[in-house]
């Protein structure tokens, strides 16, 4: 594992009921867990195997439990309180020296390649983003250096604005920011469809 580059893996304990509520409305509660908890150990077991980063889980209700195969190359960070943007500035602050790159766990065509690619761009940039179709985002990443940027300030979260706030936050500190690939987020029946087709 890399010491200097911090893969930040976000997510909900995979508890019936309790994730992927608007997918659920549309295919139902148990079909919508079973995508979220497939999708999140997927996740967890591809980026957890590369040696390019150190991979961190922050999994909330912080203290939930989750078995994972290759617990030890995992490591696990509290989320803590607050709304998404305090819990993800939180990790940004503590973690370890180096660059730091936060993805969710509700876009199943992520690979390494992107987050490789992201942490590529963090050299010259400092901040990079991955748009979602949606207008919210699948990665945030920071260079973290000469300071930690605070760029989740009134952000719309879960709205069309929430891409679109952050990087405002970014270029009002007249920082740089850089973005990825747009990918499409699993939220609903036609993107579950379209996921299934491909």
């Amino acid at each position: 594992m890399s010491p200097d580059r911090h893969l930040v893996i976000f997510a909900k304990a995979p508890r019936l009921g309790r994730v992927k509520s608007r997918l659920a409305r549309d295919i139902g509660t148990v079909q919508a867990w079973q995508f979220y908890r497939h999708n999140l150990m997927r996740v967890i077991r591809r980026m957890s195997g590369d040696e390019r980063w150190t991979t961190w889980l922050a999994i909330t209700p912080d203290r939930a439990a989750l078995t994972l195969e290759h617990d030890r190359k995992v490591l696990r960070i509290d989320q803590g309180t607050g709304d998404l943007g305090a819990r993800m500035d939180r990790v940004m602050t503590v973690l370890p020296l180096g660059p730091v790159v936060v993805i969710g766990t509700d876009i199943p065509s992520i690979q390494c390649a992107d987050i490789n690619g992201a942490f590529q761009q963090l050299g010259p940039h400092d901040a990079v983003m991955g748009p979602a179709t949606d207008g919210g985002y699948w990665l945030v990443g920071l260079k973290r250096t000469p300071r930690v940027p605070h760029i989740f300030d009134h952000v719309r979260w879960s709205s069309p604005h929430a891409l679109a706030d952050t990087e405002a936050n970014i270029l009002k500190q007249n920082l740089s920011v850089h973005m990825l690939r747009e990918l499409e987020d699993v939220d609903d029946a036609a993107s579950y469809e379209r996921w299934r087709a491909s």
